[in-house]
């Protein structure tokens, strides 16, 4: 009823099966090898300088016009919000890997090798030299970027903007002290120097807090190396 078996047959298909196990593994082990070669060398791209910026030569077709943000633009939110936009290189903390595979995957569709990469990110994030949420972009050219990926974008404090506001410029730094040490003289005790408040004992308490609050911003401000975010938000140093 039943076929005899030929254990030769069955040796024969048991080594098959195997150099066909062998094989995959193979090509497995070449596909993930090349893969790991790809990620290297865009590290090693992110990592080397790109002086001057270059262009990549993008298929515009499949660019998504969501993504493409002029540098003008790029400016004004790093002024608004005293963030820097600089090459990946100064960037210290860890690329992630969804980034890494977005930047392949624009290769392959596009044909290209993407270089010139920069990120958007708080100064801190930054390997600054002596002189918390990164956007990492490509140029495509005349001053155009394209937004590969971004993470951590929601970590901003709404606040943010209002803080960075009084470092924007020289003159929205003097409004921003003149408003606080308002603030402060409003909140001094009547009578403190005399049992009568008048008009002219708020002024003098208003002068000595503007001093004191001028002197404490004057040393932040030049002691400390720190600049205005017009004048640093494409900067690689951290006291220029």
């Amino acid at each position: 009823m039943f076929e005899r078996t030929d254990i030769e047959q069955q040796l024969q298909k048991a080594r098959n099966k195997k150099y066909q196990e062998v094989d995959i593994l193979k090509q497995v082990a070449q596909i993930l090898k090349e893969d790991q070669l790809k990620e290297d060398a865009i590290m090693a791209r992110m990592k080397s300088p790109q002086k001057p910026t270059p262009r990549n030569q993008f298929n515009l077709d499949l660019l998504e016009t969501n993504r493409i943000y002029h540098i003008d633009q790029i400016r004004d939110i790093c002024v608004d919000y005293r963030l820097r936009f600089l090459d990946t290189k100064y960037f210290k903390n860890e690329i992630p890997q969804e980034a890494v595979s977005n930047i392949k995957q624009m290769e392959k569709e596009h044909n290209i090798t993407l270089k010139g990469f920069k990120i958007v990110a708080p100064s801190k994030m930054f390997k600054l030299e002596n002189a918390d949420d990164p956007l990492l972009f490509a140029p495509i050219g005349n001053g155009y970027f394209y937004l590969i990926h971004k993470w951590g974008g929601n970590d901003l404090s709404p606040m943010r903007k209002i803080w960075a506001w009084s470092f924007k410029c020289f003159e929205n730094l003097i409004v921003s002290t003149l408003l606080v040490s308002l603030l402060i003289s409003a909140l001094v005790p009547g009578g403190v120097f005399s049992p009568e408040t008048s008009g002219i004992q708020f002024v003098l308490i208003f002068f000595f807090m503007f001093k004191s609050v001028a002197a404490i911003v004057l040393y932040y401000s030049f002691a400390k190396g720190k600049n205005f975010n017009t004048a640093i938000w494409n900067s690689k140093y951290f006291n220029a």
